[in-house]
């Protein structure tokens, strides 16, 4: 079985038991997908994170039950890649209920479509469900469930929260137990007695039950609304069903490996899984509008970048490779994802500047590399003034940092240089040296930070509704190239980034933000529609760059306040509104309620993108 007939099987199956197919949502979450105050990523990491609002009981416009393909980007586990099963960008195939189907429904699909639609072997098949604790019991429910379907007791694992609990992301919110089903993929029959531990048994899906929710004093209490959330990795089931060893055997990745390994003089096979892995998230991301930086998802995205070019230069693949490689993952997936297609030239262009901007620290890296090996077999050691290159088996944090001054060569780079050869690295000197840039590095590298909404205050909830009058202030005064590529709102802030290629005059700045208080002043209505995505097109709403809609979309409009029925709003001045864009909420009533905004600072925070801080007057 290919992708496309996997990805067209799982929503079909579902589609047939009452779910609506929606589109894939971006690589880049809003800051409404972040609704709790508890989520803290830099990328969409998971089907249920655009879902958020509606997990917590605002009505979707495709209603209660949902399925998709969704893009997804981790790099909690980059260290990882390079085996068999483990990817920074992924896509995953996940069904949602919103209060609506349970766990009998939810588990009695997910057996279904294993073993009749796919036609898995029950005798293959393993379960684990949550064995409970104090703060929530075994989940007896799951249990007898899966009993009732032929899974025998032996089959069953009973495992505690570390790996059959989600959430909350934070300290309190939606969480709850989930059961977890693998399968057999070591030689012969599959052992009667399942052991999770055993890596002969693939994780192929989980299904997870929004059941409790965590208080801030740590108690957990029923939810109201109960969820079902669940994901299945397409990579990783693809690899199964047709019984590869790796991932990298699918047709996802097939053409793509090979073309590498035909330019490497080593063929190891675990660069070669890097560099296929880290150039497609970067193809991904590239096209979803984030340029190279060092900061945010920039820094990631440059992460990703060298890796996989350093990767090349160890298994002796010439300079100016990655065009090759990036055409073929365009090719291979742009019939599902378009967007790849059209970025093509800035993907290729990016691609390709990287590499000019990454010869000297690469040439810096392998130098290091050799200097280490000296360093550690003839006590040869290398300073920069006064500082070693190693002492007692630790490589100098402090050289580190040096080095990344003069060369630009990434720390976390040159860390796997050290874990490459079995040495321990210095990150107290490090720290002690780098302490604002490291916690940089951190967060960049496990793709976290605070974003979105901080929390539902009301104080937050001014700050978006000014974002709205932000973003079409700045179309106003700068022209309609202009588009929100993030925010980040606390209860202190906002912060916005939009698409623009120069700096912002002081004048321009000053205009904005008149404009801005000049809307607020006239105390204009803010409206929550929900339209059709043809309807909202042709009103001129606004979108997020790279996002993707489903049939019926969720509008706020700021303007006059006209109460009429979508299908009477004049079309030529969006219905008079000021603003109306694409936004789950949540919003004022009307914009004297904000009382004023000053922007603080305007900057470049990569190429091609600016960002403005702004307070509440």
């Amino acid at each position: 079985m290919d992708s496309k007939t996997l990805r067209e099987k799982f929503l079909k199956f579902f589609e047939g038991k009452g779910h609506k197919i929606i589109p894939s949502a971006s690589l880049i979450p809003t800051e409404t997908v972040e609704l709790s105050g508890t989520q803290k990523v830099l990328f969409t990491t998971a089907g249920m994170h655009p879902l958020i609002p509606y997990l917590l009981g605002e009505d979707h416009p495709a209603g209660k039950r949902l399925t998709n393909v969704q893009k997804s980007l981790r790099t909690d586990d980059i260290d990882e890649v390079g085996d068999a099963t483990h990817h920074t960008f992924f896509e995953m195939l996940g069904n949602w209920s919103l209060g609506d189907y349970w766990k009998k429904e939810a588990i009695g699909w997910s057996w279904e479509f294993l073993t009749q639609e796919l036609g898995l072997d029950k005798e293959k098949l393993a379960v684990s469900v949550f064995g409970g604790d104090k703060d929530a019991p075994f989940d007896s429910q799951s249990y007898e469930i899966w009993q009732s379907l032929g899974i025998t007791e032996s089959r069953i694992a009973h495992l505690s929260k570390k790996d059959n609990w989600w959430g909350p992301v934070g300290n309190s919110g939606p969480c709850g137990p989930d059961t977890e089903m693998f399968y057999w993929v070591g030689e012969g029959a599959a052992p009667e007695k399942f052991d999770p531990e055993d890596n002969n048994w693939v994780e192929i899906w989980n299904d997870v039950f929004m059941q409790y929710n965590k208080k801030a004093d740590g108690s957990f209490e029923e939810l109201q609304q109960k969820n079902v959330d669940t994901g299945m990795g397409l990579e990783r089931a693809l690899a199964v069903i047709n019984g590869k060893k790796s991932n990298y055997e699918t047709d996802l990745f097939e053409e793509i490996y090979q073309k590498i390994e035909s330019l490497t003089t080593t063929s190891e096979v675990r660069y070669i899984r890097v560099i296929a892995d880290h150039l497609r998230a970067a193809t991904f991301l590239i096209a979803a509008g984030v340029q190279p930086g060092n900061s945010d998802r920039g820094y990631v995205l440059r992460r990703l970048i060298r890796r996989a070019i350093r990767s090349a230069h160890r298994s002796g693949i010439k300079a100016g490779f990655t065009g090759e490689i990036v055409q073929l993952i365009i090719v291979k997936m742009s019939d599902v994802y378009p967007e790849l297609k059209e970025q093509e030239k800035n993907i290729l262009q990016t691609l390709a500047d990287e590499e000019t901007r990454f010869r000297e620290p690469i040439n810096w890296l392998e130098q290091y590399r050799q200097d280490l090996i000296a360093a550690k077999e003839q006590g040869f050691i290398k300073k920069i003034g006064q500082i070693p290159i190693l002492e007692k088996e630790k490589a100098s944090g402090e050289y580190i940092f040096e080095n990344y001054q003069t060369y630009g060569v990434p720390p976390d780079l040159a860390e796997d240089v050290i874990q490459e050869l079995g040495l321990e690295f210095d990150r107290a000197g490090f720290e002690r040296v780098s302490k604002e840039h490291q916690e940089k590095s951190r967060s960049g590298s496990a793709g976290m930070f605070k974003g979105g909404l901080a929390d539902h205050s009301e104080t937050v909830t001014k700050y978006h509704t000014a974002t709205h009058l932000l973003h079409q202030a700045l179309r106003d005064v700068l022209g309609p190239e202009v588009f929100q590529r993030g925010s980040n709102i606390t209860s202190e802030r906002l912060r916005f980034d939009f698409s623009y290629k120069q700096k912002m005059t002081a004048e321009e700045i000053q205009r904005v933000e008149d404009l801005i208080n000049d809307k607020i002043k006239q105390n204009l209505t803010v409206d929550h529609l929900i339209l059709n995505l043809e309807e909202a097109k042709k009103m001129n709403a606004i979108g997020l760059f790279g996002e993707k809609y489903a049939e019926k979309v969720s509008v706020y409009g700021i303007g006059p306040g006209l109460k009429l029925d979508p299908a009477a709003l004049d079309q030529r001045d969006r219905a008079g509104y000021y603003s109306l864009e694409f936004c789950g909420g949540p919003h004022v009533d009307s914009t004297n309620e904000i009382g004023g905004i000053k922007i603080e600072k305007e900057e470049a925070i990569s190429a091609g993108i600016r960002r403005i801080r702004a307070v509440l007057k």
